[in-house]
């Protein structure tokens, strides 16, 4: 068996930063995509091999999957869009596929287990309260994973909080805190000033990813950990940096208009799912990182400022 990972949502934000770490760390890649090789991957074109395929579809995966050593299933339904119906049987299928060629499972996670009474300090053994649909589901995906290890089929859970980054063109810093592409005008801030707030910038997020890949061997069958990445407190300190990162003191901080999302959410399904996880930004809820950082050593961490101004000049709000 060779050091070959298969990536399952290569071209999102999270699975193209997984990619990358995984081949800085020496990993050939096989990528799987309905599409052809896309032009915004981002990827190294050495050690990369795109294969055409639908995750939706157990014989692609598996196909894809033969005689790797990881897979690491990055593959999220896009805009929240029936995260039942398709988060599953993709799950299902990459289960099947490391079943069949030994492999581990990697399944980035979220906070979305947690309902708003489980923290305020989130260990991986936390009792899970989903209180969403979202979360529910999420539930079910580690219990997936839980079940195919006592099989033999083996799986590590790394949650985090809210992704940033230039290649996170779906999480709230780019789609809520600024617009993507466009020269910074004002910021939008979602929760209360006060409230801390967990986040994750993607190069750290997925270099600990690949660091724990490097050592899946000394691992459980299942196992699950906690990424601490940048715990901000009060949470309003993120808008801070984005004014630091772009020069701008002055540059406005605005109230989401939560009420708007509220009487919107009937009849726009995208607002509604935003809706749903509000509380997230109304309570603390942050990640106990200890177990991770007794495996690997320090977690990998950027200093707050410097990703934030790295991820504004890749996502375009920024000139160098």
């Amino acid at each position: 068996m060779t050091k070959t990972a298969l990536m399952i949502g290569a071209t999102g934000g999270v699975g193209r930063e997984v990619a990358r770490a995984l081949a800085r760390h020496g990993w050939h890649l096989r990528c799987l995509s309905r599409t052809p090789k896309p032009v915004s991957a981002s990827l190294p074109d050495n050690g990369v091999a795109w294969i055409q395929g639908d995750a939706m579809k157990a014989d692609d995966v598996a196909n894809a999957a033969s005689d790797v050593a990881l897979i690491v299933h990055a593959a999220n339904p896009p805009r929240y869009k029936n995260w039942r119906g398709l988060a599953m049987p993709m799950l299902r299928s990459s289960i099947e596929a490391a079943s069949a060629s030994n492999a581990r499972l990697i399944l980035p996670g979220n906070l979305y287990n947690f309902g708003a009474d489980t923290g305020p300090l989130l260990s991986e053994t936390t009792q899970q309260e989903p209180n969403t649909r979202k979360g529910r589901v999420r539930c079910e995906m580690e219990d997936m994973l839980r079940a195919a290890a006592a099989t033999g089929t083996r799986s590590l859970v790394v949650r985090a909080g809210d992704v940033f980054g230039g290649h996170g063109p779906s999480s709230n810093f780019s789609n809520v805190l600024i617009k993507p592409g466009q020269p910074l005008r004002a910021i939008s801030y979602p929760g209360p000033p006060a409230t801390g707030h967990a986040w994750a910038y993607l190069p750290d997020y997925a270099e600990a990813i690949a660091r724990l890949a490097e050592i899946e061997a000394d691992l459980p069958p299942f196992d699950v950990f906690h990424f601490g990445g940048h715990w901000i407190e009060p949470g309003i300190e993120l808008a801070q940096s984005i004014r630091r990162a772009a020069g701008r003191l002055d540059l406005p901080i605005r109230r989401f208009p939560w009420l708007a999302v509220r009487l919107l959410a009937p009849f726009v399904p995208l607002l509604r799912e935003v809706e749903e996880v509000r509380y997230l930004w109304d309570v603390p809820l942050r990640l106990d990182n200890s177990k991770l950082i007794a495996l690997i050593g320090d977690e990998p961490h950027t200093p707050l400022d410097q990703a934030v101004r790295a991820s504004l000049l890749e996502l375009g709000c920024l000139s160098s």
